[in-house]
């Protein structure tokens, strides 16, 4: 039995719509353990720092403190468990909140629409160190980044001067096309039909990315696109 068997996963919801907040914790119980829920931003730091939860699931809107909401509760909450990784569970899919949740340090954003299976799998994903997020919202994601200094960069970078990138030249004009809206989130029919090309020609394209880049699937390819900001 691996580790992560032996040991559930302990997750805290914060949301504060009481009756939403007790359907996910019904759907959840029996694939997690539930440490904790709040309701508010002080109630959430006060929760997480008390209880050290291994995932939250969190909230973009929640009320009190000093209006920031999710991202506050996430700023605030490293502090006191610097080892919990956030899951932005909103109704909302605005740029702003999704931004705004990411810059802050959330592992991942699904929107309430999301199934029950879905999310189960998108707070395993996320303890493991992936990075989930609702497929539409992907754009949202790496937009959020625009313009913000890589790891690493020099103090004088402003980003004003392409940086040329061995990888990227690997790919034909097509393919690098077909990389953009897959790591936006677009399905291949929708990529199909945006560039006027069958599915099957995607499915070809996709598979040379992968490839050329040597990545596994999609989500790899979506970060490998947002730490250059090329989409």
């Amino acid at each position: 039995m691996s580790e992560s068997e032996a040991k559930p996963i302990r997750v805290a919801v914060v949301d504060d719509h009481e009756m939403f907040r007790a359907g996910v914790i019904a759907t959840l119980r029996d694939a997690f353990t539930i440490v904790g829920q709040a309701a508010d931003v002080p109630g959430s730091v006060a929760m997480i720092a008390q209880t050290k939860p291994d995932v939250v699931l969190l909230d973009v809107h929640v009320p009190g403190g000093e209006g920031g909401g999710g991202a506050e509760i996430l700023a605030k909450s490293r502090l006191y468990s610097p080892t919990t990784v956030f899951l932005a569970l909103s109704v909302s899919d605005a740029p702003a909140d999704v931004g705004a949740v990411i810059r802050a340090g959330a592992q991942g954003y699904v929107t309430k629409t999301i199934t029950g299976a879905d999310l189960i799998s998108s707070i395993k994903q996320v303890h493991e160190g992936y990075a989930v997020f609702s497929p539409k919202l992907a754009g949202f994601v790496l937009s959020a980044f625009q313009g913000q200094p890589l790891a690493g960069e020099g103090q004088g970078g402003s980003g004003s001067m392409p940086v040329h990138d061995e990888e990227l030249d690997r790919l034909s004009a097509r393919e690098q096309e077909v990389m953009r809206l897959i790591a936006r989130g677009y399905t291949y029919k929708e990529v199909a039909a945006e560039l006027f090309i069958s599915i099957k020609t995607v499915e070809t394209h996709v598979s040379s990315v992968l490839r050329k880049l040597q990545l596994s699937n999609r989500t790899e390819l979506t970060r490998w696109a947002a730490d250059r900001r090329i989409v």
